[in-house]
Formats: structure tokens, sequence, C-alpha cells
């Protein structure tokens, strides 16, 4: 099942969890700017997971910033967050306001053309607690999304577009899947920014 351009009010799950698509939150404008600054501002590096015991590389980068310098694990690898840039902490405010939620920390990944994409996957490190709210910022290319659930495999997408806000709520994380499949379509890169929250217990 394929939704586009659908009305926030709309849950884009059928059950067993809560997904809404702002669309578009910033302009044309104002997403190329902030595209343009973070790709020059951000302390990018290659993204690494350790798989059965073996150690991999993405051509996929990232970055991870927050409040204080939380450390957040998955992959089997552990990252410490950096301090908020000015760009970052003014998207986190007009996230905020949307997702109607307060965010301490923001894992950002930049994709340099549809070749690269994530495999299925949930967010659910213990980090997290539960039902917790994540978002999606999107920058630059155009990118389908697709979520699969974990019991009877239906799966859902939507296309996240330049400027664009998804937030995932409640249960999604404990019964869906998802992820950003490559595709030879897409030639320009794109910023994802997911703010979320990490519990006070897992404060370092």
């Amino acid at each position: 099942m394929d939704l586009f351009n659908q009305d926030v009010s709309t849950n884009l799950l059928p059950y067993d969890g809560t997904v809404h698509y702002y669309g578009k939150i910033l302009n044309e404008q104002e997403a190329n700017y902030y595209f343009d600054r973070l790709m020059e501002s951000i302390e990018w590096r290659h993204d690494e997971a350790v798989i059965y015991g073996k150690h991999y590389t993405t051509k996929r980068k990232v970055a991870w910033y927050g409040d204080k310098p939380y450390e957040y694990t998955y992959s089997n690898t552990t990252k410490k967050a950096l301090a908020w840039t000015q760009e970052l902490k003014q998207l986190k405010t007009w996230v905020e306001e949307k997702a109607q939620t307060q965010f301490n920390s923001c894992l950002l990944n930049l994709y340099h053309d549809g070749s690269e994409g994530m495999a299925y996957h949930s967010d659910s490190e213990k980090s997290l607690g539960t039902n917790s709210v994540i978002t999606s910022l999107s920058l630059g290319a155009d990118r389908k999304f697709t979520f699969k659930h974990k019991s009877n495999k239906q799966t859902v997408s939507t296309i996240l577009e330049n400027g664009s806000l998804l937030v995932m709520r409640g249960t999604t994380q404990n019964h869906w899947l998802h992820r950003l499949p490559p595709t030879k379509k897409v030639t320009r890169p794109r910023i994802s920014l997911t703010f979320r929250t990490i519990v006070s217990e897992q404060i370092n």
C-alpha cells in the first residue's frame, strides 16, 4: 500500500502504531539553505557496525548531537553526542513545535545518492525508553520510506519530501520495521535528522 500526500490527521499505519506525515514544514528555499549549512558544518563520519563479530563501515555518513554528551548504542557500536550547532537548535525548535514533544538528541544520516539506503530495523534501543517519539526531518532528495509489520509482513510506503517531517509514536517501534530502500532513480544526496529523547537513566 502506497500513501502519498496524506493529511496529517491520518495515521499512515493501519494498526499497532501511529505515524503522522506533516509534509513540508520548510519551504524549498529554507530546506535548501539548511541542507547546504548542514553539509558544511556537521562533523560527518562514516557509520560503523559490528555484525556477527565482523566490523563494517558504510558509505553513508552519520553524526550524533545532543543536549549533553549522551551515548547512543546501535549495531554494537557506541557514539557520543556533540554539542548542538545553531542550525540544529533552530530545526529542533520547529520539529518540537510540530511534534508537540521535547527532544534531547539527534542522529543525522547523509545518503550521497539513491544507492545508499537503510535496511529494515526498528528504533527500539533501551536508551530510548518505551513508546518513544521519533521524528524524521528530510532535506535534499525525495526518497521512498517503507514500513513492514513484524508479524504479518504488511508494508506501507510514503515519499519523504525535501523539508518534510514524519513522526513515529506509540507502539510503532514494537510492531513495525522501517527502511529507506536503495534506488537507481535518485542521484542527489539526502540528509535525515531523527530527533529523539534519550531517557535519563541512560545518561552518562
